[in-house]
């Protein structure tokens, strides 16, 4: 078993916010980066319900972020108003298309 850890550039180590799986850092940005995948939304919506925000950009992109937003809303629980106002608030000053 991985030991949790806030060090999200170490690829042997679990990141403290998939405290409940037994996920790598390395296997973790491996689902987020393969788009065929079936952990993919899973667990981006997990990071994005359980990760500090500055936290995620190490995993993926605003874009990533606002193009999966529809799709993973339904499972951000409380934090989906949040990651919904900066995504619209991006839009808004043309930061993301």
């Amino acid at each position: 078993m991985a030991s949790l850890s806030i060090d999200l550039g170490r690829g042997d180590l679990r990141p403290y916010f998939l405290w409940d799986e037994e996920t790598t850092t390395a296997e973790l940005r491996a689902h987020l980066n393969n788009s065929a995948s079936p952990e993919r939304f899973r667990l981006l919506a997990k990071m994005l319900r359980e990760a500090r925000d500055t936290d995620v950009w190490h995993f993926v992109s605003p874009g990533e972020v606002a193009e999966a937003l529809p799709t993973i809303a339904r499972y951000l629980g409380r934090r989906r108003k949040f990651w919904e106002f900066l995504i619209s608030g991006w839009r808004a000053d043309e930061l993301l298309q």
